[in-house]
């Protein structure tokens, strides 16, 4: 077997590493926590290119203590001889160089993740020191550096029959001075979707801050499949077996897995060469259209195109999928610095020619998945046609458009929506007591009352029609589902204030599944709050404070420095308690108040926790409250 030659000659060089301290965020996103979970990213990225090329199967990942992490692999380790015309070690190049490394030379990765080839060197610029260690050509070799700065040339040190690379870091807080701690089930998160991606690799988390280390070993044989199966795993399949075609196609690797289930939801997930294209790209959009397409005419030769008067769309094929597309494309062009979209143009007729041929096969061989898909899919289309109806009679009400706001909204004066927002309140007594204490120029306040539906067993028509929605959908003024557009937004802070008991955290979740299955970029783009109102009211001696939680009204209880039965104490049964002035110091003034931003950090274990908590099936539901009811909180 020849192997393709990579030795420091394969190293390209393009500039140097200057502008990274000063301009952090040019290069990793940001230098919040976000950021500080790229630095890993990076380095596995090229431990993960190395696997992609077949010569790496195993991957640790270390959080050790004091923020140190530690990367190893046993790839092919990163070539340490001298760059012939620059005439230092290609280990020095990498580290110390952007845009230097084996990605620009074709002969050393047919295909790789980290394309900007920023990686690694970024790292050490933001790094107080970094050590980094290669066993390669029957040697360990050795090299550290301070923030980017090599201390010394590469050193050998002792023989070896091992190969691959170890980098070890501990980011500057100078530059992270937000936080410099990881956290562990971000990254697990990622890590799992590297290993489906990649199946038969092992990546290992340990965590070695604790007193007793914990670790997470993910390896999926499966690949992909495993993916769509854990994708599903709560949910009621309509095939057992996940649906799988892979090939290659003009030096296109394919790879789709893709299964059915009896919700009402899409959930599809694109990678190129390992990335989460989050934006999609052209070969989303040749999946989608072949999917359309096959499924159009297996429904002619059906016994149920008797029962359709149009064709079945793009959304009616996709109602209850799981999806994961996977490709390997030589020189992908991404679009953005952020590489979320696609670009290659030729990729589209690829992978949508690739999908006609091989699911039209698949399917031709198995009459009962495709009935089974047809009929849900007639099923959805009869739906839309009912939605389509449903928006019209309520827009001849101006609910969708927002150009007629609900009685109960008690609006703010201001227009500019970046300065407005809305408190989503439960119940009438509370939404009096909002309303009084409210600053009217920028806070509106929106009452709700009565149950509120459940839209994850529900179909978008009947969430249209909803009585109890449709407040919430005239009130935002964006639209919803496929209509909704959150440029059109009329508050850009949408508070959802419900009381701190259990009814109160049931309409947080109804409310929360709503707006991630009908107003998803809302939540995306961080406009969705939780309000945290106080638990309880201290007075003692003409004072008062107010509590949050048990932990802080003893702490009020220690700085008072009196016996506890002396001290007044007062217990929020709920909101409506509260008078205005009360709601407005503890709740609504900016100046004061606590709330929670709903972020979606981690799209597959939300779409996973709003499928537990609100889907049909009872017993993952109380196995995922019994493991979690110490620890939940919402900020997904």
């Amino acid at each position: 077997m020849n192997l393709p030659s990579y030795s420091a000659n394969n190293i390209t060089v393009l500039n140097g590493l200057e502008a990274v301290r000063k301009r952090p965020g040019m290069y990793i996103g940001s230098t919040g926590p976000e950021g500080l979970l790229h630095l890993v990213y990076e380095v596995v990225d090229n431990s993960i290119d190395e696997a992609m090329a077949g010569f790496c199967d195993r991957i640790l990942v270390v959080l050790e203590k004091n923020d140190i992490v530690r990367v190893e692999d046993n790839g092919r380790g990163i070539p340490i001889g001298i760059h012939a015309s620059e005439g230092v070690s290609a280990l020095e190049l990498v580290l110390t160089r952007l845009h230097a490394g084996g990605k620009f030379d074709k002969g050393s990765y047919k295909v790789s993740g980290g394309l900007h080839g920023v990686g690694v060197s970024c790292v050490n610029a933001l790094s107080t020191w970094l050590e980094a260690y290669v066993a390669r050509e029957g040697y360990d070799h050795f090299q550290k550096y301070e923030t980017g700065i090599p201390l010394a040339p590469v050193k050998r040190l002792g023989e070896t029959e091992n190969s691959g690379t170890t980098i070890r870091w501990q980011a500057d807080k100078t530059i992270f001075t937000e936080t410099t701690t990881y956290n562990f089930d971000a990254l697990a998160n990622r890590l799992r979707e590297l290993a489906f991606l990649n199946s038969g690799l092992t990546i290992i988390l340990r965590d070695e801050r604790l007193t007793t280390p914990k670790e997470s070993v993910f390896k999926f044989d499966g690949g992909i499949r495993e993916f769509v199966s854990y994708l599903n795993e709560n949910k009621n399949v309509m095939h057992k077996e996940p649906i799988y075609i892979s090939g290659e196609r003009d030096d296109v690797i394919v790879e789709i897995a893709l299964q059915y289930n009896d919700s009402f939801s899409e959930i599809m997930f694109s990678f190129v060469n390992d990335i989460n294209t989050r934006e999609g790209g052209t070969h989303l959009v040749g999946f989608k259209s072949a999917l359309t397409r096959v499924l159009n005419e297996f429904l002619k030769n059906s016994k149920l195109s008797k029962k359709m008067d149009e064709t079945l769309s793009g959304d009616d094929v996709r109602e209850g999928l799981t999806a994961v597309l996977s490709i390997k494309v030589p020189e992908p062009q991404f679009e953005g610095q952020t590489k979320t979209k696609l670009g290659n143009t030729e990729v589209k007729g690829i992978v949508e020619g690739f999908v006609n041929d091989q699911l039209t096969l698949y399917l031709e061989q198995n009459p009962s998945v495709v009935e089974a898909i047809l009929e849900k899919s007639v099923l959805a289309a009869k739906a839309r046609i009912a939605a389509r109806q449903a928006r019209d009679a309520t827009r001849r009400k101006n609910v969708l458009d927002g150009a007629g706001l609900p009685g109960k909204l008690f609006d703010c004066s201001e227009k500019d929506p970046s300065k407005c927002e809305v408190y989503i309140v439960e119940g009438d007594s509370a939404g009096g007591s909002a309303k009084k204490g409210r600053n009217s120029k920028i806070q509106a306040i929106l009452p709700l009352w009565g149950k509120m539906l459940n839209v994850e067993k529900t179909r978008i028509d009947k969430v249209i029609s909803n009585e109890k929605l449709q407040p919430v959908i005239a009130t935002l003024g964006a639209g919803v589902g496929q209509d909704f557009k959150v440029e059109k937004l009329r508050y850009h802070k949408v508070i959802i204030m419900a009381d701190a008991d259990v009814d109160g955290s049931h309409i947080r979740t109804l409310l929360l599944t709503f707006f991630y299955r009908y107003m998803n970029d809302m939540v995306e783009q961080g406009y969705v709050y939780l309000a945290m109102p106080p638990l309880y009211k201290v007075s003692f001696d003409r004072k008062e404070w107010y509590a949050y939680n048990d932990a802080e009204r003893d702490k009020i209880f220690e700085e008072i420095g009196r016996d506890p039965d002396k001290i007044k104490v007062q217990r929020y049964k709920g909101l409506g308690e509260m008078n205005g002035d009360q709601l407005w110091e503890t709740t609504m003034d900016p100046s004061r108040r606590r709330m929670m931003r709903v972020h979606l950090s981690d799209a597959v274990e939300a779409d996973r926790i709003f499928s537990t908590l609100m889907g049909e099936q009872v017993e993952p539901r109380r196995k995922f409250i019994e493991e979690n009811a110490v620890y939940a909180n919402l900020d997904i």
